[in-house]
């Protein structure tokens, strides 16, 4: 075995780069490590393809069970199956940043590949971009890299900046923000920011930061690059037609101009005239391949998209250069039986979302290399069927944008979702995009907003996005806020930025250039922050605050704390009296966390019953607590015993019957009598109580006559 390793600071941890012969059928590979995190990346180019219509690149991100010390899966799977959710974000990720440095005409398949090899503390994302971007160059694939990748963090108290920082700092609710960027020659290309209300000038130092780290990656790969990277292929010259060039400048040219300015928004009538452009071309030469008619037209398209912006302020469905498009918003009114509802429109971009609450026990248990055993209580899915774009198609599962798009408006909306101790309520959002054109996922964000506020959920503050784009052309370019149709396809930049009035709760940025600088990513922060507080003005006016109770359909949750010494005593061996008291009352669950917090879920009172039987179980009785009625259960020479609940049971002392002396206990109690007592003892968990305390009384006005004091005697 044949390796050579090269290593730099990244962070104050030591990036490794191992390159060997462990994956020679590859184009290009390396393994990289830092800290105890280690992935194999590897790149193979396929042979042209000339039957596609598209650049055919993948990006797969392999989580190996291993990887983590552990057999996961579940009881009958020890194998891995599909992708975790946090894979398919993972390889998103990946693809977004590498996909731009690709000559878009190229055919050939490209493939890459990371596999999670050994899980440490360290998050493999960041990795698995650098991995990728170092399998690319140091191979013969045609590729514009390097590039390079950190996250960055802020801790919330000190404000401490923190590189690329572990799983268990993310896990501990330390930091307020976190930014994964990626990019190349002091510009970014990829984003992924979740923050708790950052304002847009600290997100911008962070972006500034990155870009000083990325020089210090792509020059470390470049000098590996230097070293043992191959020379690139050359790609086959295309072959070019001048029938649909000359027929496109003489007939199509100025149709294109006046079709795509023409004032309509989305991209039915651009496909109408492309339709017509390909017949034309075939009537003159049928020898043409279809997909490079396309190719052109598209490639036209995209200029005059850009021409237009650039020269002539213009955009394609005459909108002014911030104009939002026109904005709707409705909290619930869709059914009682859903939990909240909102429905939001941006344009021709229609959300529908549901919400629904459960208890505790519903929470998702997520059991992956990254996570086990851990419980995920707010979730937003994110659905995108067909009809929404006015296509036929499969119904139903779900793919890889569905789970980034959902993934996105979930971080968005997490900050603002209440701490379990106020809420207990596991909280699933569903948003339906029913009609798309531009940022479905922002506007799955408004929609989710209006859901949680309708069901009454006491979100901290409303939460909206917008998306905005550039046209870039060397040193011009113009910013558009809330893209749609072509401007959304054709577009340089897709700059999606979530928050509430007081700050950025989520960002996500791919591009289809090199990569954007930073004051083009100030301008567009500021562009967003003005679009988003004119869209929460709308929703405020629709709904300006969560409503003052849950849904009647939702269960009721209440919360009580017992020692956690009597957890135990709640569960009973093998669950014979949690079960039992489910039983008895109906309710739907009793959660005990480990602190001793307990949580009953159920409807129509079931859950009050619950909780009574609970405390009543728990009950630490004190000298001087009072029982109105306790009940007699038995009677011995010594006293009477009464149950106090229906768990505790204490005894009252012959001596603590009456405030004289009693000869006969059964003279006064009797076994169902119910009696007044106040507890005078308590002694290695045994209870005495005294019914003269409570009513002296109580034996003479049972017929018990309080002896006559003796008369002293005379001489």
């Amino acid at each position: 075995m044949q390796t050579k390793t090269f290593s730099t600071d990244l962070g104050g941890k030591t990036l490794t780069a191992e390159f060997s012969d462990l994956t020679d059928q590859a184009n290009g590979s390396v393994l990289l490590r830092l800290g105890e995190t280690a992935v194999l990346v590897t790149a193979v180019m396929g042979r042209e393809n000339p039957n596609v219509s598209y650049f055919p690149l993948s990006v797969e991100f392999e989580e190996k069970f291993y990887a983590a010390g552990a057999i996961l899966g579940s009881r009958f799977m020890r194998r891995e199956g599909r992708p975790s959710e946090e894979a398919v974000l993972s390889a998103r990720i990946v693809d977004r940043t590498i996909r731009p440095l690709f000559d878009h005409s190229m055919r050939n398949d490209i493939q890459v590949v990371i596999t999670v090899l050994a899980m440490g503390e360290d998050d493999p994302d960041v990795l698995g971009v650098i991995g990728a971007s170092l399998a690319l160059s140091v191979s013969d694939i045609p590729w514009n890299g390097p590039v390079g990748a950190v996250r960055i963090a802020r801790e919330r108290e000190s404000g401490a900046i923190v590189i690329n920082p572990t799983y268990v700092e993310r896990a501990e609710n330390k930091l307020d923000f976190e930014v994964l960027a990626c990019g190349k020659d002091n510009t970014i290309n990829m984003i992924e920011t979740a923050a708790d209300e950052i304002a847009e000038a600290d997100i911008i130092s962070i972006f500034e930061a990155s870009i000083k780290l990325h020089k210090v990656i792509e020059d470390f790969q470049k000098e590996i690059v230097s070293q043992i990277g191959k020379e690139k292929k050359v790609l086959a010259e295309k072959v070019t037609y001048d029938v649909v060039t000359n027929l496109f400048k003489s007939t199509y040219q100025t149709k294109l101009s006046e079709t795509l300015f023409s004032g309509k928004a989305g991209k039915d009538h651009l496909h109408e005239l492309k339709d017509e452009f390909i017949k034309a071309v075939a009537e003159i030469d049928e020898t043409v391949p279809v997909s490079y008619i396309s190719d052109f037209y598209e490639t036209a398209v995209d200029k005059e998209l850009h021409r237009g912006a650039l020269e002539e302020n213009k955009r394609a469905d005459g909108r002014g250069m911030d104009e939002v498009r026109s904005l709707f918003a409705k909290a619930g009114g869709v059914s009682p039986v859903l939990h909240g509802s909102g429905i939001f429109y941006r344009g021709g971009t229609h959300i529908f979302t549901a919400l629904t609450l459960a208890g505790p026990d519903a929470a998702q248990l997520i059991d992956t290399i990254e996570d086990q055993d851990a419980n995920k209580r707010f979730i937003h899915h994110y659905n995108f069927p067909p009809f929404s774009v006015g296509e036929t198609g499969r119904v139903g599962g779900f793919n890889r944008r569905m789970i980034g798009h959902g993934a996105l408006a979930e971080k968005a909306l997490a900050p603002m979702i209440p701490d379990k101790k106020d809420f207990p309520y596991t909280i699933r959002l569903v948003s339906e995009t029913l009609s798309s054109n531009g940022s479905s996922s922002m506007g799955s964000v408004c929609g989710s907003t209006l859901a949680l506020m309708d069901g009454g959920v006491p979100m901290k503050r409303p939460v909206a996005g917008i998306a905005s784009g550039v046209m870039i052309d060397g040193e011009r370019y113009a910013l558009l806020t809330d893209i749609q149709g072509p401007e959304d396809e054709h577009g340089d930049m897709d700059f999606k930025v979530a928050g509430t009035t007081e700050g950025v709760t989520a960002i996500q940025m791919d591009v289809k250039v090199d990569g954007v600088p930073i004051h083009i990513l100030a301008g567009a922060l500021e562009k967003a922050k003005q679009a988003r507080l004119q869209i929460l003005e709308v929703i405020n006016k629709e709904i300006a605050e969560p409503r003052a109770d849950i849904s009647p359909r939702a269960p009721k949750i209440i919360s009580l704390n017992i020692l956690p010494e009597q957890i135990g005593l709640v569960i009973g061996s093998g669950g014979k009296t949690i079960n039992g008291i489910k039983d008895d009352t109906g309710v739907e669950e009793i959660t005990i966390e480990e602190d001793g917090t307990v949580y009953i879920t159920g409807r129509d009172g079931t859950a009050e019953i619950a909780a009574d039987k609970i405390l009543a179980l728990t009950k630490i009785y004190t000298v001087g607590d009072k029982v109105s009625e306790a009940k007699v259960t038995r009677i011995a020479t010594f006293g009477a015993f009464v149950k106090l609940d229906a768990f505790n049971e204490g005894l009252i002392h012959v001596s603590e019957i009456a405030p004289f002396r009693i000869d006969n206990v059964e003279d006064v109690l009797k076994e169902g009598d119910t009696v007044p007592v106040v507890v005078c003892k308590v002694e290695d968990g045994k209870i005495g109580v005294s019914l003269k305390q409570a009513d002296p009384e109580y034996a003479e006005r049972k017929g018990i006559k309080k002896p006559t004091p003796r008369q002293p005697k005379t001489d």
